[in-house]
């Protein structure tokens, strides 16, 4: 069979780390064992009654089953300016602040596309989500990484970017509470952002995929919170993780509007608008009750409890994260975090996500999911606890 060479950008786009792992995972599971995935993304529990039930209606209805307009529906676009006055205070143009986005993914590879050159740099989080370098990939531009350090509660360090840098960036990719550390951030820190960004004429593309989800009585902040936020850039929004939708493909670009514009122009081009049933769905999500995400973070807080307790007492010397639904822990002695990853699948049936997927200040980590049951977290413990490698820590 003929071959076809492949365009150059799709050479240059980034390796999958966590197909890789995907497929190691599979293959146990194939081979019969047991397998407690704490190493996906994917939320475990299912989307709320009454937004399926939305749903269903809603695909019976023959307006439906055509193309809706590009730029998704005059009352999704109001479902979310409501959404972000009523949780956030925050004041929304629902038509020119809010985009529609096929999830937030989408949005967060496309914007590098809107708003960057070739050779332009963006700054991105390291330890970060992966699909940020895709972006910048596809847009030809070039990373410059920002160590996210335990010594600093994994916050960017401003000071240490050097000013000819700053001055050459385009967007600055911000992300709390944080993927894949657990950490989390307040206005101040948000503040300083728009500083730093007013400062060198940059973008700020908040990614608030785990707003949701916060512990200890502390509920997340919305980047569009902080004065001059919509000013200096947007916060990309899905309802993936506060209501379980992650298969549904659905979220929000909001804020400055020339930058929604940019990604309204972009997906012109590349989709015709989510169709109408989801869009229904969705506002159905943001104009019902909270009480369903409050509930799931509570169930999150709770499983992060157990973890923290049975991975101690396995004598695993871990840190409680402050938000989302992962957990940032060091691998011990004499691994890094790719070979600790492989041992605990080899060995323990335990499948954790290697640190060093989310960038080179990832290596000595290990990210860990809170999507399986309190009573598969204390197996996955007691699993580990019996290989002994944490034996000299207590």
């Amino acid at each position: 069979m003929k071959k076809f060479e492949k365009a150059s950008r799709i050479h240059q786009l980034p390796e999958q780390f966590f197909a890789k792992l995907s497929s190691k995972v599979a293959k146990k599971v194939q081979e019969g064992h047991d397998i407690i995935n704490l190493g996906q993304g994917n939320p475990d529990l299912p989307t709320p009654d009454h937004i399926v039930k939305r749903l269903q209606k809603a695909a019976e209805n023959p307006l439906n089953h055509k193309y809706s307009p590009f730029r998704g529906m005059p009352y999704i676009h109001q479902a979310v300016a409501d959404f972000y006055e009523r949780e956030y205070g925050v004041s929304v143009d629902p038509e020119t602040e809010v985009a529609v986005l096929f999830g937030g993914k989408a949005g967060l590879v496309e914007l590098p596309q809107c708003l960057a050159n070739a050779g332009d740099i963006v700054l991105v989080p390291d330890p970060g989500y992966p699909d940020y370098w895709s972006g910048v990939s596809l847009a030809e531009a070039e990373m410059y990484m920002m160590p996210l350090l335990e010594e600093n509660q994994f916050l960017p360090d401003y000071s240490k970017i050097p000013e000819h840098i700053a001055d050459k960036a385009r967007l600055l990719f911000i992300n709390y509470p944080n993927n894949p550390t657990g950490a989390t951030a307040d206005e101040a820190f948000f503040k300083e952002t728009i500083a730093f960004a007013e400062k060198h004429d940059l973008c700020i593309v908040h990614d608030f995929a785990y707003g949701s989800i916060g512990f200890d009585g502390i509920r997340p902040p919305s980047f569009l919170q902080a004065e001059g936020a919509k000013e200096n850039g947007l916060e990309i929004y899905t309802l993936s993780k506060t209501f379980n939708m992650a298969g549904w493909r659905v979220g929000f670009a909001v804020g400055n509007p020339s930058v929604i514009e940019a990604i309204n122009v972009l997906q012109d081009h590349l989709h015709v608008s989510l169709f109408g049933a989801v869009q229904e769905a969705a506002e159905e999500a943001l104009i019902a009750s909270y009480e369903p995400a409050l509930e799931l973070s509570d169930i999150y807080e709770s499983r992060r409890n157990v973890m923290v307790q049975a991975f101690t007492e396995a004598g695993w010397d871990v840190t409680a994260p402050n938000g989302s639904f992962f957990a940032w822990f060091k691998v011990p002695d004499g691994f890094t975090s790719e070979s600790f990853s492989d041992y605990l699948l080899e060995h323990a049936n335990v499948a954790v996500a290697p640190g060093v997927g989310f960038g080179e200040a990832g290596e000595g980590y290990v990210r860990v999911a809170l999507l399986a049951t309190e009573d598969r977290i204390k197996e996955a413990a007691k699993r580990i606890q019996r290989l002994g490698v944490f034996s000299t820590v207590n």
